[in-house]
């Protein structure tokens, strides 16, 4: 039996790196090359139509759209002398991807030739099909009509020839089918709750904004190595594969020199991120051998969120040019730590950060306090929404290993906030504060002052760690689209301002001064949220509650996420049990039995040529080796079989949720013991045979 798998390998570790065109042009000069940014909006757009979008850039003033037609003239003016040809409505299903659907600028002008055209209202709506996009049964098969809307928050930007107009998609009765619209809402409901509250601190504060830093953690492998193994080609996964010899042991990848070939990707990645307007700053190695990692300076949500799918697609479309496959899947090979995007978010006004520990004053640190807490209020009270918002097929295999923080939510102070919550939860309130008139308050807590540096650790393990001026919420998987967790976290926060601003204002109309009754409130809400433990469901009454009364999603919206998230796992699965099958019986099997033949050949020849006695003196340990093989083997086929079964009963389940659950609950830990055996059945078969490309030869990159 031939095996191709060496000349595979020799070519992967022979390649060179794409060779990059020498550019004297600065990142600063790269920058936004190909974004219709607010300069380009000021050079190709009359002053009092840059006016208005300006106001609803900015000011979240609502869209004229009289305007529409003299924006759509300007952009098309910009695009067109950069080379586009045509445009898109680039938006968000559910798919945990982007969609775009290109059409050209060209129209009849209706004497038989073409014109070049691009109205306002082919900038502002177009009507996408929406029959094919998960809808969680929002939508009938036979009901196509969707629209996908301008989000002019979001500039436009061009990738090779086309015009890309980020939009929210909805159906024809006016419900999300994407992650941006609900996204969108929730940071409305933020900014109108942090606001309010805000406004007890600084009377002048008019916007609160929500920023976000996003860490994107990613696996490279050879191409050529990627099409030999049909599970990486079809899953984003190994499905099997013994552990390399060595593999991240030494600590010896994490921030070591970057590999010649890794590093060319990353520039070119750069370059490209750059003129589109993504403010790429950090790459290193991660811990494992083959992951590194990206990550941009923080920007305003919805933006940083646009950048990060954009960022995505990129890694793809770069990595294949220098002969490498990115691998986004949390946990592409067994035993080696998977990858996250670690969600870095702020809240922020024109007058600073409202999480920083300022230290300047009194009223500064109260600020931060009640931002703190509120902000673990909401964890608190939504935790198993949160953990919802994180969980998939893919992610479900790195959640609660050592390199990823447990699936349950909970949050890490560091000592300093630590002490200083428990100072204010514990001391008598008469002794706790005192006001001094239009002076403020003096609050009797030594540490407050102090709050200037970071005294303390950060700490790996929480999913969601307080770390200087912002949270980290780690827990979030390296496929994911970042607004399924942000709409949750945005929304329970707002809730949660919301919540405290009013009981602040009960307590003033009954006549308490509005410090002390700000205290107090803290007081309560620092004992309730301490103990922050997953105890409720993510979909329950009180969560739909939540979004409705945010207004960022409807009872039968909520209900159609929570469909998808479960179809959209066992689809996963099922993938994943028959790409498994499909191995086992026609690449591992065939391999397997073909060795065993010719340990069995050798067993015979060895007893015709030195007598029985002595010949199974001499093959003692290949008969044990094709006892071991039959054993795995016979194991291999009775496990694809009662897989094949199990999946059968399984898809018989109506229940989207009882089906999910019998994926995993059932069809996961056969696909595991199946996989024992075939990995163990690697250490067996001689190395020449074995068709497969192994860890040793996946993760390291010459």
């Amino acid at each position: 039996m031939d095996n191709l798998r060496f000349d595979v390998v020799k070519e992967a570790f022979r390649k060179r790196p794409v060779k990059l065109e020498v550019t004297n042009e600065r990142p600063s000069e790269q920058f936004g090359k190909y974004v219709f940014s607010r300069d380009k909006m000021y050079k190709y757009l009359p002053v009092d139509i840059f006016n208005k979008m300006m106001d609803v850039m900015e000011n979240g003033e609502r869209l004229d759209r009289s305007i529409a037609d003299g924006v759509a003239n300007g952009m098309k003016k910009w695009a067109k002398d950069h080379g586009a040809t045509h445009y898109t409505h680039w938006f968000q299903p559910l798919t945990e991807g982007t969609a775009e659907k290109h059409d050209s600028f060209i129209e009849s002008d209706g004497k038989g030739g073409m014109i070049e055209e691009f109205s306002g209202k082919l900038l502002v709506q177009q009507e996408p099909d929406a029959s094919s996009f998960p809808s969680g049964g929002i939508r009938n098969t036979f009901e196509a009509r969707g629209y996908s809307a301008w989000d002019p928050t979001s500039p436009v930007f061009i990738i090779d020839d086309t015009l890309c107009i980020p939009t929210i998609f909805i159906s024809y009765t006016g419900e999300a089918l994407d992650y941006k619209a609900p996204l969108l809402r929730s940071l409305r409901a933020v900014n109108n709750a942090a606001k309010e509250v805000c406004q007890y601190f600084y009377p002048d504060v008019k916007k609160v904004h929500t920023n976000l830093g996003w860490e994107q953690e990613y696996f490279l492998v050879d191409e050529d190595l990627f099409f030999a193994r049909p599970d990486l080609m079809l899953t984003g996964r190994t499905l099997m594969g013994h552990d390399s010899a060595k593999n991240q042991q030494m600590d010896d990848h994490y921030f070591g020199t970057i590999p010649e070939r890794v590093q060319a990707f990353m520039k070119d990645l750069e370059i490209h991120s750059l003129e589109l307007g993504i403010p790429v700053k950090t790459r290193h190695n991660e811990v494992a051998p083959g992951q590194f990692e990206l990550a941009p300076i923080f920007e305003e949500c919805n933006l940083a969120v646009d950048h990060n799918m954009l960022l995505m697609a990129l890694m793809k479309k770069v990595a294949h040019r220098h002969s490498f496959r990115v691998l986004l899947h949390e946990k592409p090979f067994a035993g080696i730590n998977g990858s996250g995007k670690h969600n870095n978010w702020s809240l922020s006004t024109d007058t600073g950060i409202l999480l920083h520990k300022s230290g300047k004053n009194t009223n500064d640190n109260l600020r931060f306090v009640v931002f703190i807490v509120e902000t673990l209020m909401g964890v608190y009270k939504h935790n198993g929404l949160l953990k919802a918002s994180v969980m998939s097929a893919t992610n479900d295999h790195r959640l609660g290993a050592n390199e990823a923080p447990p699936a349950i939510i909970s949050s890490f102070l560091g000592r300093q906030i630590t002490d200083l919550l428990e100072h204010i939860e514990k001391a008598d309130k008469q002794n706790l504060f005192t006001v001094k008139g239009k002076q403020g308050i003096h609050l009797d807590i030594p540490e407050i002052p102090e709050l200037l540096i970071d005294n303390t650790d950060r700490n790996r393990t929480s999913p969601f760690a307080f770390t200087g001026n912002r949270f980290e919420f780690r827990a979030v998987g390296s496929e994911a689209n970042c607004a399924s967790s942000l709409i949750v976290l945005n929304t329970a926060v707002a809730e949660a301002l919301t919540n405290f601003k009013q009981r602040v204002d009960a307590l003033t109309e009954q006549g308490e001064d509005q410090m002390s009754a700000i205290i107090e409130i803290i007081r309560q809400d620092i004992k309730t949220c301490k103990p922050i433990h997953f105890d409720g469901n993510g979909y329950s009454d009180e969560s739909v509650q939540m979004f409705e009364a945010m207004n960022v999603m409807k009872r039968n919206e909520l209900k159609a996420r929570n469909e998808v998230k479960w179809e959209t796992y066992t689809k996963k699965i099922q993938i994943e049990a028959r790409v498994m099958g499909d191995l086992a019986m026609n690449h591992i099997i065939p391999v397997v039995t073909h060795y065993q033949s010719r340990l069995a050949k050798n067993v015979s020849s060895m007893i015709d040529i030195f007598g029985k006695e002595e010949g199974e003196r001499l093959t003692a340990r290949n008969v044990k080796i094709l006892r071991d093989i039959a054993e795995h083997i016979q194991a291999i086929e009775t496990g694809v079989d009662e897989l094949v079964e199990a999946r059968k009963i399984a898809n018989k389940i109506d229940c989207q949720r009882e089906k999910a659950i019998a994926y995993h609950d059932i069809i996961t830990p056969k696909m595991e013991e199946i996989r024992q055996h075939i990995d163990k059945l690697e250490l067996i078969v001689s190395d020449e045979m074995w068709t497969l490309p192994k860890y040793r030869e996946l993760l390291f990159i010459r």
